[in-house]
């Protein structure tokens, strides 16, 4: 996803600038996960940051432009993670299991951000009062996990079954996990992740 906050035609952002935004993107994640979303202020986190308001505003121009750069710069590093750990797996079946099993790597040491996600998807609003992080916004997930299924159907390792209802389920599967967990820190996320991986691949099996 491109940021809203880059308008077409808009020259490069520089390295100073981009490592600013990252960093108030940073503290931004770290207050709503210890605040919550309705008391993350710009000013508390500024002030987390150790910079003055005004910076804030300079690069982001408001509160609800930062909140999409959070989701969007979030999602990003779990796609780049997941990404690197399927390069090279040829099998539908084991990219699959890999999907599972690496976006429960990557969250494992970021529970902060999980925290600050879930914030903003149940607060976050429209201004005519709707969520801005509806179940419209995962249709790009669903079609990712589409590709993997139709890809297993297609190469004879899956059996027949609707991909969009899998793709759905896939993903409903994986955020009640990390929902779980967060309220739950004892829980062990690798072991869950795995018996949710076994659980999909009996599930697709021939």
């Amino acid at each position: 996803m491109r940021s809203e906050n880059e308008p077409v035609g808009q020259k490069p952002r520089s390295f100073i600038e981009e490592a600013r935004r990252a960093q108030i993107v940073a503290s931004a994640i770290e207050v709503i996960a210890e605040s919550g979303f309705a008391q993350a202020s710009l000013a508390r986190i500024a002030k987390h940051a150790g910079i003055s308001k005004g910076v804030i505003s300079y690069h982001f121009a408001g509160k609800d432009e930062l909140m999409v750069e959070v989701v969007e710069r979030t999602y990003g590093t779990i796609a780049e993670h997941v990404a690197a750990k399927m390069e090279g797996v040829v099998t539908a079946t084991e990219l699959l299991r890999t999907h599972i099993l690496a976006v429960a790597e990557h969250m494992r040491g970021h529970r902060s951000q999980l925290k600050a996600l879930g914030e903003i998807f149940y607060n976050f609003r429209t201004a005519d009062g709707r969520p801005r992080y509806g179940i419209k916004a995962n249709e790009d997930v669903y079609l990712a996990l589409e590709r993997i299924y139709l890809f297993g159907q297609e190469s004879g390792e899956f059996r027949d079954f609707d991909t969009r209802v899998m793709a759905i389920t896939h993903s409903s599967a994986i955020d009640n996990m990390f929902a779980y967990w967060v309220t739950t820190p004892d829980h062990d996320l690798d072991a869950h992740a795995r018996q949710l991986a076994d659980l999909f691949e009996r599930a697709c099996r021939k």
